[in-house]
């Protein structure tokens, strides 16, 4: 991909660059100043103020697309605009939602939600809110509990949007069934000779095959409904009111696709629910925090529970499970296939992520019925 923006861009060549596609977009007042933002998502951030005539300045974000890992950015604004601007109509409208805060793109001069760089590139321009926080791991049971109602007010928002309004940006993204046949592809060729030291891996995967296909099938045989899901339910996609510690809203809506509820609500448990990091070496720091669990039930299902059937409902712990070994299966068979697609610091960093998914998927197996348990019991107190 060819970048406007890259390490050996002149300081003041990057700010002239982000001042020209700034002022491309319909935004009020004058471009004042522009900087980096160093989050370590994917796409190029700029946080770019603006001065109003009164002297008041307003602050918005300004960000290409990584077109990298969004092959088609196109499909991508038109997936992120339609479900943003059904948010906002119904949080504008009916005053349904967190805080009343959203994210909102802001139009192109030309009408358009999006611009284009003068050396190619597609560029957007956010709303940005004051007076926010994030946080990169959940610390507590009312971080969990305030994640789980943004995530299930966000699904609560989108449920009478049409999934077929938007389209599949990244195909077969949890198709857990071609994730597992594609793990068992790299075992058969073996071309980096790694299978012999990921026997009691394999083994683990090979004994969990009866449960890939489990969601798909109830969503085959209509018992799961298609919904229009986030597909990257971190708590660091959160955004915190700094001094209430609430929840405002969901933020990086660029994975927004048709899916399962459960898709968000797994990996939502898989990536709050353990406190390690993710390539942990020592397996004993992997650890299943079934408290944070239950509270990320409460809150999902306190924005979101009234939209939800009761098969969802059933499947939430499940899910949890299922989404780990996904994960687990994908960074194995990165693993196996020499590391081509996430990217690694060090030899063995995609085994030793598999190997904590995977971990975490056996203890979410063992507690798995205690699990079920309390989520039908906080639906049926609802």
């Amino acid at each position: 991909m060819k970048s406007d923006i890259h390490p050996q861009t002149p300081v003041s060549e990057t700010a002239a660059l982000v001042e020209g596609i700034a002022e491309q977009f319909a935004i009020e007042g004058q471009y004042v100043a522009g900087e980096e933002v160093n989050s370590g998502h994917i796409n190029s951030t700029f946080l770019v103020t603006f001065e109003l005539e009164s002297g008041e300045r307003r602050r918005y974000i300004l960000q290409r697309i990584n077109e990298n890992v969004f092959k088609d950015p196109l499909a991508v604004m038109r997936n992120v605009e339609c479900v943003t601007s059904h948010i906002n109509w119904k949080v504008l409208r009916k005053k349904i939602g967190l805080g009343g805060q959203t994210l909102s793109l802001y139009p192109h001069k030309t009408g358009r939600f999006y611009g284009n760089g003068e050396g190619g590139g597609i560029w957007r321009c956010y709303n940005y809110l004051e007076g926010c926080k994030t946080y990169d791991v959940v610390e507590n049971a009312r971080q969990a509990y305030e994640a789980g109602r943004a995530f299930g007010a966000f699904q609560n928002l989108v449920s009478d949007l049409p999934p077929g309004e938007i389209v599949e940006t990244i195909p077969d993204f949890h198709n857990t069934r071609k994730r597992f046949d594609a793990l068992m592809r790299a075992v058969e060729e073996d071309r980096h000779g790694r299978v012999a030291s990921v026997v009691s891996e394999l083994d683990f995967v090979r004994e969990s095959e009866d449960i890939v296909d489990s969601l798909l099938e109830l969503m085959d045989r209509g018992i799961l409904p298609l919904r229009i899901t986030h597909n990257d339910t971190k708590i660091n996609n959160v955004l915190f009111d700094q001094e209430t510690d609430d929840a405002v809203c969901v933020i990086d809506l660029d994975t927004v696709m048709p899916g399962l509820s459960l898709y968000d609500f797994g990996d939502l448990v898989r990536t709050a629910t353990n406190p390690a990091s993710e390539d942990e070496r020592d397996l004993t720091k992997v650890e299943l925090r079934v408290r944070i669990f239950e509270s990320l039930v409460e809150g999902y299902l306190a924005s979101a529970g009234a939209v939800l059937t009761e098969e969802e409902v059933l499947q939430m712990a499940f899910s949890g499970r299922l989404i780990s070994l996904e994960l687990g299966m994908r960074f194995l068979t990165d693993h196996l296939n020499g590391d081509e697609y996430f990217r690694v610091d060090r030899e063995g960093q995609n085994l030793d992520r598999a190997r904590t998914q995977l971990c975490l998927a056996r203890q979410i197996e063992e507690s798995e019925e205690e699990m079920k348990r309390y989520a039908l019991k906080v639906a049926k107190a609802r």
